[in-house]
């Protein structure tokens, strides 16, 4: 059932259309998922899943798939093959139109959607901030951020009010994914509809105005500022955009391409993007591209982060000499026993909290490496020398086995090495007389 105040607001909002959509409301969900672009050497994973080849308008690796399917419990999935996400939760990182080489903020970042769709288009060039204020929430973005072989993004767990002090103007492009009063996933999530109110609403509206500020704060002139949610409430989106603009002239709504089934939004923040059920293959969004008027500013003005020499990292260099085809460039850094390698220009960590400091290489432990689960997600099949790969086929029982954390034959291999499936990174094992030792995180492994 909707609330009755909702269902009153949206037949004066959509008038003539409001019979359809309410149809749309009691009828089914859509579902997708999006392929990782960072993982080229993988095989088909549409055939693989047996999907039809049905794609989302607005991402060109956006599959549809039935409910049936269900790819989450593939383990293409632990592998990182794919990111399940909403349909119409692709269409702002999609306006975003992240490039390599850029300094880049996803300002409300979990659980990582849109992040792990910015850092596809980066492919590992430049700067990801990914932040999230809710601590628990930041854990589950860092943990999509890992499984999807993402090397260039920090995930950080601040408010953005704090964000604004480091990072003044530093940034091309910031992805505002707004707290909202859901009202989109009321067809997706019954307990949406239970917790609305109007006054939600209204307390929406002003929380994602300070976030707004802030983003407004760290953009670069020239920069463009996405700004999205998943409520059809005027209140918390063209209002928004409106109220933010009067405040700050420079800004202009962008023109950009409109796809099938997308609607403008309402007066006076027409040139604005509604995805309606009834009008599209998924759930109701609000979509802004705002562009910040004025020369574009030279790098910002951000402390950077020094990396350790080469000889403080030797250990590290003596594993992939052994392991590795290629060589891993970067910031590095210790936290303790722990070695990451963050992008280059990355910025001073002291002062901020951080969950993940880039990508994370590894363990040391009196003289010995021992490999991060992150690092074996980051790599391709082609990265590992040919004794430290092992790649298994979907159906066989061996990838069930080491998803569940067990031992298992194997031909010959060297120490440490990833396991594949279907040439798609599922972690580290280390080989021992005939034997497969697992080495996937017990926090992972699923149970029969």
């Amino acid at each position: 059932m909707l609330p009755k105040e909702f269902e009153e607001r949206m037949q004066n909002l959509l008038k003539e259309d409001y019979q359809a959509f309410i149809a749309s409301m009691e009828g089914k969900r859509h579902y997708a998922l999006r392929l990782n672009a960072l993982k080229k050497e993988g095989a088909d994973v549409e055939a693989l899943l047996g999907l039809e080849h049905h794609c989302v308008l607005w991402e060109p690796l956006g599959r549809y798939y039935k409910e049936e399917d269900k790819p989450g419990k593939h383990a293409l999935h632990e592998a990182g093959a794919y990111y399940i996400q909403e349909p119409s939760a692709m269409a702002p990182g999609a306006y975003l139109d992240a490039a390599p080489g850029e300094m880049i903020l996803d300002l409300c970042a979990a659980p990582g959607g849109k992040t792990t769709q910015i850092a596809a288009a980066m492919q590992g060039q430049g700067v990801l901030i990914s932040n999230e204020i809710h601590p628990a929430r930041a854990k589950i973005l860092s943990e999509n951020v890992e499984r999807m072989g993402i090397c260039n993004c920090i995930v950080t767990n601040e408010t953005p009010q704090h964000l604004t002090e480091i990072f003044h103007a530093c940034f091309d492009r910031i992805m505002v994914d707004a707290p909202c009063s859901g009202e989109g996933m009321f067809r997706k999530n019954d307990e949406a509809g239970q917790q609305w109110s109007v006054e939600n609403v209204k307390n929406c509206a002003a929380r994602q105005a300070e976030i707004l500020e802030c983003a407004h704060e760290m953009l670069k002139s020239g920069g463009r500022l996405v700004y999205s949610t998943c409520t059809f409430a005027i209140e918390e989106n063209e209002e928004s955009i409106v109220r933010f603009i009067g405040r700050h002239p420079e800004y202009t709504i962008e023109k950009v391409p409109y796809y099938e089934g997308m609607s403008h939004g309402f007066l006076p923040a027409e040139e604005t993007i509604r995805l309606f059920p009834h009008k599209i293959e998924g759930e109701g969004h609000f979509v802004a591209v705002l562009k910040k008027n004025g020369e574009p500013l030279e790098e910002g003005s951000y402390p950077i982060e020094k990396s350790l020499p080469e000889k403080g990292i030797a250990d590290y260099r003596q594993f992939e000499k052994e392991v590795l085809t290629k060589t891993i460039t970067g910031t590095f850094l210790t936290f303790g026993e722990e070695l990451y390698v963050a992008p280059k220009k990355c910025p001073a960590m002291k002062g901020l909290k951080v969950l993940r400091p880039g990508l994370h290489l590894g363990t040391r432990k009196k003289g010995r490496f021992v490999p991060a689960h992150a690092l074996a997600h980051a790599l391709e099949y082609s990265d590992l020398k040919q004794t430290h790969r092992c790649n298994l086929l979907v159906g066989d029982e061996r990838v069930e086995k080491y998803l569940h954390g067990e031992t298992f034959l194997t031909s010959p291999c060297d120490g440490f090495v990833v396991l594949f499936v279907e040439k798609y990174p599922l972690g580290w094992g280390k080989y021992a007389g005939g034997m497969m030792k697992n080495h996937y995180p017990k926090g992972l492994r699923t149970q029969y």
